[in-house]
């Protein structure tokens, strides 16, 4: 018997990464996704990609750190499309962007920092700050922090 080797057509490589949270779906008593953002070079909160599900434990950690965006968040407003290419709108709830989670996250990347592909949540990083985490357009670069 003859065996083949099959060549991997995909090599997935996956960075671990920062972002703010800025908005999650479901509730914040148990949040579903996180959707993640990085402030560009005037200061401007951009989307750049949402996590995949959380599981039970991450969702519990990052409920108790989440508190309701006031008046005036940068996302205020913005519409969040279910899936790639869909017109379907997710419904977030807006939070005060001031945590930062740590994501994996392969290197498909658009518009120069928003993720193609779903990010994958690590853990929040409670001992980096904002003025931390990468600027949008940097891709996979890791905090500073």
């Amino acid at each position: 018997m003859r065996r083949y080797a099959i060549p991997l057509l995909h090599q997935w490589r996956r960075d671990t990464t920062e972002a703010v949270i800025g908005a999650v779906t479901g509730s914040l008593a148990r949040p579903q996704v996180l959707i993640l953002g990085r402030y560009d070079d005037t200061g401007r909160l951009r989307t750049v990609g949402r996590t995949v599900p959380l599981h039970h434990d991450a969702a519990r950690q990052v409920a108790v750190q989440l508190v309701q965006a006031a008046p005036g968040h940068p996302w205020e407003g913005v519409r969040f499309a279910a899936s790639w290419g869909s017109k379907d709108v997710l419904d977030a709830v807006l939070v005060r962007p001031e945590m930062v989670a740590e994501v994996s996250a392969d290197r498909s990347i658009d518009r120069g920092g928003v993720y193609r592909h779903p990010l994958r949540f690590r853990r929040l990083r409670l001992d980096v700050g904002l003025e931390d985490v990468p600027p949008f357009g940097q891709g996979p670069a890791a905090a500073a922090g």
